[in-house]
């Protein structure tokens, strides 16, 4: 954004994000989640001819069906592949604990300065860590809120509003807390130990 468009003084509109607000918002922020009347106008294709032009119809009805249960498949997807990130992550910094542990146990020689290399590459994958994680969750927000637009044209919608109703919509931590407002504290964590541990080895 530039100085322009920031605006300064009193040149700039009341309340309007600075740009520091604006790349922390896009970047770090969580945007609220997608809803089904998000996307419920570009999910229906128009005009669709023979067998599928009555919505009343059986062959309609099954067509409905049938991507439902494909598309519910494809976010449970989503969430395995979320898990298998998350465990290559954190074995990848538990091996990085191991071998500083082992190092450190041995004192090594090398200049302290030189450690701020190392420390760079791994507060950069955790950082990587951190946005693979918010790209996962921003994702499954829009698969559900297809699955739950889905969900309006069959008799029933136990994936989207009923089971995510008696969870509290993820407003109350006592019934349910969503998974993904702890798993991105994780990288922050160890970004945090890292860069804890580099201050502490310079200033010792």
């Amino acid at each position: 954004m530039s100085i322009s468009e920031a605006g300064t003084g009193p040149q700039q509109a009341a309340g309007k994000p600075s740009g520091v607000k604006k790349f922390f918002t896009r970047y770090f922020g969580a945007a609220p989640a997608a809803k089904p009347e998000d996307v419920r106008a570009d999910l229906w294709t128009q005009g669709l001819g023979a067998p599928y032009a009555d919505e009343g119809s059986k062959e309609y009805a099954s067509a409905v069906l049938e991507q439902y249960k494909m598309y519910v498949e494809m976010a449970d997807r989503i969430s395995a592949r979320r898990g298998l990130t998350n465990t290559f992550f954190l074995t990848l910094n538990s091996a990085v604990f191991t071998a500083i542990g082992f190092f450190w146990a041995n004192h090594p020689h090398a200049a302290t300065w030189l450690l701020i290399f190392p420390a760079i590459v791994l507060i950069a994958e955790c950082m990587a860590w951190f946005w693979l994680v918010r790209s996962y969750r921003q994702l499954n927000s829009g698969k559900y809120a297809v699955v739950g637009a889905l969900e309006e044209r069959l008799p029933a919608s136990p994936y989207y509003r009923a089971e995510w109703k008696a969870l509290g919509e993820g407003e109350d931590p006592a019934r349910y807390w969503p998974i993904t407002h702890l798993e991105q504290w994780i990288p922050i964590l160890f970004a945090a130990s890292y860069l804890g541990g580099f201050i502490a080895i310079m200033v010792a």
